[in-house]
């Protein structure tokens, strides 16, 4: 990881308290989650050079080995972002993508909310310079923290494609893929069978 100027994106299992999205929701005592864990569900981070991402030859390698040939630049804010409120309700409903969902956080911080094989929501902070990858298939939400606002660079390979599958998508294709791929006990469950 370059740039790594401060701590590195955290991420720990939540509560199920109906409080305010935006906060951390930290079970007591709090469990945090390490990069291995995330990595095993298929989620990758790097920490970059947000001030200067246009030239970050880091972004680059990662832009150029993964395929992100298109890219553009959303501000998530009250005052910034069209429907806002819409947008933050659909951003926040569980569901996956037949694509990774790839961000770099310029400005602000949010959350990553994803389920891990079983089923318990692993909330993850990105701050400015986080670069995460959510693999096709995993479930995941979206939300803004307690700053109520983020500026990131979504990437993607080819035209942007960004249609949201809502939970139950269990038979969807690209879950079980997902679940094939990286679910090493689901792997073991269906040779048992």
């Amino acid at each position: 990881m370059a740039h790594a100027q401060r701590e590195s994106m955290e991420a720990w299992y939540m509560d199920d308290s109906a409080l305010d999205q935006r906060l951390p929701h930290h079970l007591v005592p709090r469990q945090n989650v390490s990069h291995q864990k995330l990595a095993e569900l298929g989620v990758l981070h790097w920490v970059l050079d947000a001030d200067n991402y246009e030239h970050d030859e880091e972004l680059k390698r990662i832009r150029k080995d993964r395929g992100y040939s298109y890219h553009d630049i959303v501000d998530v804010a009250p005052d910034r972002l069209p429907n806002y409120e819409q947008k933050l309700k659909v951003f926040y409903e569980e569901h996956i993508h037949t694509d990774e969902e790839i961000r770099l956080v310029l400005e602000g911080s949010g959350y990553f909310d994803v389920r891990d094989f079983d089923d318990r929501w692993i909330r993850i902070w990105v701050r400015k310079g986080d670069m995460i990858i959510l693999p096709a298939g995993i479930y995941h939400r979206f939300t803004l923290d307690e700053a109520n606002y983020a500026k990131v660079l979504r990437l993607f390979v080819g035209e942007p494609v960004w249609t949201p599958y809502n939970r139950p998508q269990d038979d969807h294709p690209v879950r079980k893929k997902y679940l094939t791929d990286f679910n090493k006990s689901h792997q073991m469950e269906l040779v048992a069978h």
